[in-house]
């Protein structure tokens, strides 16, 4: 029988680079065959010509769909096919009801005019094939991001798809909406429809694929059923080398506190209720304090509070360096010795049509000046130097930043923290959405930096990220502090409990008793 989907030794050229080399791949009725590799290794060059993004013509090799040649011009023809993708950044209108999503561009019509009655009737229908229980009615910006990735998976399906591609699914969602997209996916299986699943998390790649192909360097590297493999080999085939301790702290010894938060409650405006209530914690020189938490815990809202970015201050004290923090911008925080590097990359850390240099030194011009007017000479050593010391994998300074894999581009966000000279390093989610290789190249900075005397604050969703990469842990529950733990203390178990707000709280109130 042949395979729902096959691809024949694609290649695939860019100008200067070749992007696939000689790849091929298959796809079974009814198969969850996820596909590895680290960022820049072809995944998505591969999906842009399966979904006909990239054109029948512009690439060597072939594609068979049920073992017919398939040689799409359009993402139409796809469609047509039975081909659909759900991209991570979803393709929604916000302002439409969920309804007039599913359905847009294809409305059912009775002669000229749209039939609302059986467009609607139409959309509850295929939202209960997801499963997701809310009025058709609804307008999209008013869904979460769970939800609205259930939306788009509905829509697909609306379509008579036979081929699901999903591409980073659940890089924004929390834990239960994962474990609602997996049972999904595990029912969409059971009824014949195959899906590539795309995934840095390799604990999710485990628990839904059925095979697992690695991709590295725009070639194939390695195919695998999942139940005959481990996660090891997979990381060592996307990385080209053993990788023997995923998580690799080195700690340092303590030095002088940098920054202690004592007693923090903030609102998210003036007279509103607190979002963050009496929140108290240290970080000392040569330390990684981690926080954790369940999303919607006040983990980035602090973060965003102490650079001057988020919040009116209802009480309590910051202190930067010896220096108190009261009312901050982030100026201010900047010239104090604290640097930002957000969750959002694209939306708060980087000007995306802009090259590598100019987002590098945004922050630091200040510090380039000679009199009124930029160095530019410093200036291009600088960046050159943080380029170069962070590997970014890119032809020069000038590459644009919108052109990268997102693993280069989180290293832009940090070089353009770290040359603003920081003796603190706010760091949250630094490892979403980046793959094994580059992940371990941030935990190696992290050890610089550490090494260095700086003080790092991480945030991360991930339990293994935060107890492996942290010297001590504060988790965070509904605004407060739920507890802290030294490395030792700190168990899967424990701390979860405490985000659930049903652990025990440290009576030390984050701080160290170390004089």
């Amino acid at each position: 029988m042949p395979a729902l989907l096959e691809a024949r030794a694609i290649t695939k050229r860019f100008p200067g680079v070749t992007a696939l080399r000689d790849v091929s791949f298959d796809l079974q009725a009814g198969e969850i065959h996820a596909l590895c590799g680290e960022n820049g290794a072809g995944k998505s060059t591969l999906i842009k010509l399966l979904s006909g993004l990239h054109a029948h013509g512009s690439y060597e090799g072939s594609f068979s769909i049920a073992g017919r040649t398939a040689e799409f011009s359009s993402i139409a023809d796809a469609r047509l096919a039975g081909l659909a993708v759900i991209y991570q950044e979803l393709a929604l209108v916000p302002g439409l009801t969920v309804a007039e999503n599913l359905f847009l561009g294809c409305e059912p019509r009775r002669g000229l005019l749209i039939d609302w009655e059986k467009l609607y009737t139409d959309a509850r229908a295929a939202l209960a094939k997801v499963g997701l229980d809310v009025p058709a009615d609804t307008l999209v910006a008013e869904l979460g991001i769970g939800q609205q990735q259930l939306v788009e998976i509905a829509k697909a399906l609306s379509k008579e798809t036979r081929i699901l591609i999903l591409d980073e699914p659940t890089a924004a969602l929390a834990e239960r909406e994962v474990d609602i997209l997996l049972a999904l996916l595990r029912d969409l299986r059971a009824q014949g429809i195959a899906c590539i699943y795309i995934s840095h998390k390799l604990d999710e790649v485990f628990a839904i694929s059925d095979r697992i192909t690695v991709l590295r360097d725009g070639s194939t590297i390695s195919t695998y059923r999942a139940a005959a493999t481990s996660k090891h080999a997979i990381i060592r085939d996307m990385v080209g080398r053993e990788i023997k301790d995923l998580f690799p702290r080195v700690a340092s010894a303590p030095g002088e506190i940098l920054l202690r938060v004592d007693h923090l409650s903030v609102s998210p405006a003036s007279g509103a209720p607190a979002r963050l209530r009496d929140v108290s914690f240290e970080v000392r020189a040569g330390e990684v304090l981690g926080i954790g938490g369940l999303m919607g815990a006040g983990r980035t809202e602090l973060l965003m509070h102490l650079f001057g970015a988020w919040g009116h201050r209802l009480s309590g004290d910051v202190q930067l360096c010896g220096r108190d923090l009261r009312s901050p911008t982030p100026v201010t925080a900047l010239a104090g010795g604290l640097a930002l590097v957000s969750e959002d990359r694209k939306r708060y850390g980087l000007v995306l049509d802009r090259d590598i240099g100019f987002n590098l030194s945004l922050s630091s011009i200040t510090r380039l000046r000679r009199g009124l007017l930029v160095d530019e000479e410093n200036e291009v050593r600088t960046n050159q130097k943080f380029f170069s010391s962070l590997r970014v994998k890119a032809p020069s300074l000038e590459t644009a930043v919108g052109t990268l894999s997102g693993g280069n581009q989180q290293k832009v966000v940090i070089g353009k923290a770290l040359m603003t000279g920081p003796s603190v390093v706010f760091l949250d989610e630094p490892t979403r959405g980046i793959d094994v290789g580059a992940k371990l190249e941030v935990y190696e900075l992290i050890n610089r930096l550490t090494a260095e005397g700086k003080a790092v604050v991480l945030v991360s969703s991930e339990l293994p990220e935060l107890m492996g990469m942290s010297d001590r842990i504060v988790m965070l529950h509904d605004g407060e502090v739920g507890g802290t733990f030294t490395k030792a203390e700190a168990t899967q178990e424990v701390l979860i409990a405490a985000a659930m707000g049903s652990g025990s709280r440290d009576d030390r109130d984050g701080r160290d008793e170390k004089p």
